[in-house]
């Protein structure tokens, strides 16, 4: 098979056009974000926001004239409206009834699985992506059938901590088929492109891309899937806060004021856009050194525990820096699995049992008798 070039890209999409933009879409400068590997195109299409509707068709048209070229596996295409700068929203004729706007829109869920949850952190580099992983493992030690989403389009880590790669296959409905690894079935962004290969996308791509691996994957039965957040607060989080129907979230955040100062702006954002909050974790809580017995904490100690009950949200557990799940982890065999009698994988399963109690309940209806969250 051939490989594709972006010029080639842009050279086939010359003969993609529509009535209303009166031409191309290359000729009329609306292609941006060209991306080609392995055989994968992505792009997208900029409109005036006020189009985007009636120009479904076109970006359907383009997708489809650039899947059919010889050494394209798949192609995705984002349709971006941008309003014209300076622009103002027109008034509304007469506002809305009082019950239309108390409605929130109703958000799409995805077929066969019970409940999305998503870990965050307000920065990077507290350990999130190791604590989806071991939660997952651990909401399936729980008696769950669990799923694995790794959100990170820009640096995805699940792969290489789960030890799984290679290329999804598609099924006849043309969905991917997740990979399997201990018992969790996983989507990511590492499975399409190679390591190595930087994802230079705006916003409107990684939403693209976000949504198509939550809805065009062939997730089957599942009770619960979690969800590994990119770090911060930025439209990737605003997604699947704003489209997904979220069951909660779970805030990662070392123990120090700085991280805890980021925690705060996940947090805030979550409880914006109405997603529930269950819980804080504190990661790489202190460190027991493995020879000597002594404990440091190396980056403050409970401060999360004391920031989650400043504001009413539960407290999950404190997680100890230590090298098994560092090494493990990296070695791609999460501490859950590779040493599920050990005391740190005790702590993620019982991280898991609460967060699995509180689905649990919420799914039935009880009072689940968490604290009511109160933001000053």
């Amino acid at each position: 098979m051939s490989n594709v070039s972006k010029e080639q890209v842009l050279k086939r999409l010359e003969s993609v056009s529509h009535p209303a933009i009166g031409g191309n879409i290359v000729e009329k400068g609306l292609v941006s974000d060209v991306f080609v590997a392995d055989g994968k195109v992505y792009f997208s299409i900029t409109v005036a926001a006020e189009m985007a509707q009636k120009l479904e068709p076109l970006r359907q048209a383009a997708e489809q004239s650039v899947k059919t070229m010889d050494g394209v596996k798949s192609a995705m295409v984002a349709l971006t409206a941008e309003k014209k700068p300076g622009s103002a929203p027109q008034p509304a004729s007469a506002p809305p009834p009082a019950a239309a706007q108390a409605q929130p829109p109703q958000k799409a869920g995805v077929p066969g699985v019970g409940a999305i949850i998503a870990v965050a952190s307000g920065k990077g580099g507290v350990g999130k992506s190791t604590t989806s992983v071991n939660l997952a493992l651990g909401l399936q030690a729980t008696g769950l059938k669990v799923g694995l989403l790794d959100a990170d389009i820009y640096g995805p880590s699940i792969p290489r901590l789960l030890k799984v790669g290679g290329q999804p296959e598609q099924t006849g409905e043309r969905l991917l088929k997740p990979k399997e690894a201990y018992g969790l079935k996983v989507m990511s962004m590492g499975f399409l492109v190679a390591e190595e290969t930087p994802m230079i996308w705006r916003g409107p791509m990684v939403v693209s891309a976000l949504t198509q691996m939550l809805r065009e994957v062939a997730w089957g039965e599942l009770d619960v899937i979690v969800v590994d957040m990119p770090p911060g607060t930025g439209d990737a989080q605003l997604t699947m806060a704003q489209k997904v129907p979220l069951a909660g979230a779970v805030i990662v955040s070392t123990p120090q004021d700085l991280a805890l100062i980021d925690a705060r702006k996940g947090l805030n954002m979550f409880k914006k856009v109405d997603v529930p909050l269950l819980g804080l974790i504190e990661n790489m809580s202190y460190f027991q050194c493995p020879s000597c017995g002594t404990r440091s904490d190396i980056f403050g100690h409970g401060g999360a525990r004391d920031e989650a009950a400043r504001i009413g949200v539960p407290f999950l557990g404190e997680v100890p820096l230590h090298m098994s799940i560092r090494e493990q982890s990296d070695a791609g065999k999460p501490v859950v699995v590779s040493e599920p009698d050990g005391p740190h994988a005790k702590i993620y399963v019982e991280i898991a049992s609460k967060i699995h109690t509180v689905l649990s309940s919420a799914g039935s209806g009880e009072d689940t008798a968490q604290p009511r969250i109160v933001f000053e």
